[in-house]
């Protein structure tokens, strides 16, 4: 310790409230001062020091014997050398170093090198920054989450204001304390005939006339009291215009406000489409083919006239809200194949099925359908049509079948027709099955009411396919 002292200078301040102290128990000072320490002779470690058990697990005593640059990663060997290289400074410099472990993530430690006795031998000190990195990359986590749910609030708060500037309804945001207009959108000043700079800021009050705004007052009080929308009939002040009002509360961080559509009770204000579009949807009501639009959770959305026929339902409203497969399909498994073909390949043509009557008619069909993942919200197009019973130029496979087992009476035993005739029958079922739903096996097992095993073990004894290895039975 004399030679360091020596080159810490004799006025060192350490030295004048330490005093001499001797080897041992400077080195147990510098183990109690560092998480790891290292005795380094003409850049090769020569010794490892650590109080931290978890450091020890990690491996350091293999750095011993090994240069001190090959025991860090590429990217710090730089500072390892600038280490070595300036402990002659007075004031050395700590450096950040990262040492690799094989499988886990990399050590890093903050050194400070201080020369020890005869010349090339330096003792480098240590801190492990594990803790603060772990610290450093939760920071970042966290401001990177933020970072997301202001992006998505930003995003959200343009979704709603563009809405809320092309809605053709007119709706308003009243302020539940002081009664005033916040905000009006586009439709409500073409509704009071008023610039919306005129709307905002004034009191809802003196936008209806005196007959009514006592009545919007006292609905607005019971909406804020119990919290659930209420309609309230009211007049325009300028032109005694009648509008039938629909109050509904929302909170905004720690302010209440009124939701306020306004319907004039001369009719809805119409929505106007572009003619091209208009024209299309004219056609698709008009279409003699069913057309049907359902949500994702197979609920429909919309129908024609032509589906309509089909279910023998009297209105839309009646279908609309109800589950696909109440009309479509032999069984619930036919939809469920449908909308899984949907989802995996976008669009399915031609599938064939049934569509059941609410008074027990049973018409065949087949469906074409696409799926429109953009949509808003995304949903299933399907047009549905009625092949009923058509004529075949050739015999059907069921026809050939039944003319060979007639062949065959008298020439073999009864009960051997009879299996015969089974095996025939099994076969095109699985054939039907395979075919409506596109040779997806375990659709097909369930619709046949058989185990994917049991299906396989007939798909082999028939020649049906070919079996992968995870499908032998």
């Amino acid at each position: 310790m004399n030679v360091a002292r020596a080159e810490m200078g004799p006025l060192h301040p350490a030295w004048r409230s330490l005093g001499e102290l001797d080897a041992d128990i400077a080195g147990r000072l510098v183990a109690a001062a560092a998480d790891v320490a290292l005795i380094v002779e003409d850049g090769v470690v020569r010794n490892v020091a650590s109080h931290s058990d978890e450091l020890a697990q990690l491996g350091i005593e293999r750095w011993v014997g090994r240069p001190w640059v090959e025991t860090v990663t590429v990217e710090s060997r730089p500072k390892v050398e600038a280490l070595l290289a300036g402990t002659r400074d007075p004031q050395p410099r700590s450096r950040q170093v990262n040492h690799p472990v094989p499988g886990r993530p990399d050590i890093p430690i903050l050194y400070a090198a201080v020369p020890v006795g005869e010349p090339g031998r330096i003792v480098a000190v240590g801190r492990d920054l594990r803790v603060m990195a772990a610290m450093q990359q939760r920071l970042v986590d966290a401001q990177q989450s933020v970072e997301r749910e202001y992006a998505r609030l930003r995003n959200a708060e343009t979704r709603y204001r563009m809405l809320f500037q092309i809605a053709s309804e007119a709706v308003v945001i009243v302020d539940a304390v002081t009664g005033k207009v916040t905000e009006a959108n586009p439709s409500t000043a073409e509704l009071l005939g008023q610039p919306e700079g005129r709307i905002v800021g004034r009191p809802l009050t003196e936008i209806l006339n005196g007959a009514t705004a006592e009545a919007a007052r006292e609905a607005l009080a019971r909406v804020r009291t119990t919290g659930r929308s209420e309609e309230v009939s009211v007049a325009l002040a300028r032109t005694d215009r009648r509008l039938r009002m629909t109050v509904s509360l929302f909170r905004q961080e720690r302010s209440v406000h009124f939701l306020l559509r306004l319907v004039p009770n001369d009719g809805a204000m119409p929505i106007i489409l572009p003619s091209a579009k208009s024209k299309l949807l004219s056609v698709v009501e008009s279409l003699p083919d069913g057309f049907v639009v359902a949500g994702l959770d197979k609920r429909i959305l919309a129908v024609n006239t032509a589906f309509l026929e089909l279910a023998q339902v009297s209105t839309e409203e009646l279908a609309r809200g109800e589950p696909l497969d109440r009309w479509l399909g032999r069984s619930g498994v036919d939809v469920n194949v449908l909308v899984a073909s949907l989802r995996e390949h976008g669009a399915v043509r031609r599938f064939g099925t049934v569509v059941r009557g609410e008074y027990g008619s049973i018409e065949e069909v087949e469906v074409s359908a696409v799926a429109v993942e953009a949509g808003d919200p995304p949903c299933f197009g399907l047009t549905i049509r009625s092949v009923g019973r058509r004529p075949s130029a050739a015999p059907d496979a069921t026809e050939r079948s039944v003319s060979h087992l007639t062949e065959l009476v008298g020439r073999v035993s009864l009960k051997d027709l009879v299996r015969e005739t089974t095996d025939v029958i099994e076969k095109l079922c699985i054939e039907a099955a395979l075919q409506l739903t596109e040779d997806n096996r375990a659709s097909a097992a369930e619709m046949l009411g058989l185990s994917r095993q049991s299906l396989y073990a007939k798909l082999r004894r028939y020649g049906l396919g070919d079996l992968g290895p995870d499908e032998e039975p």
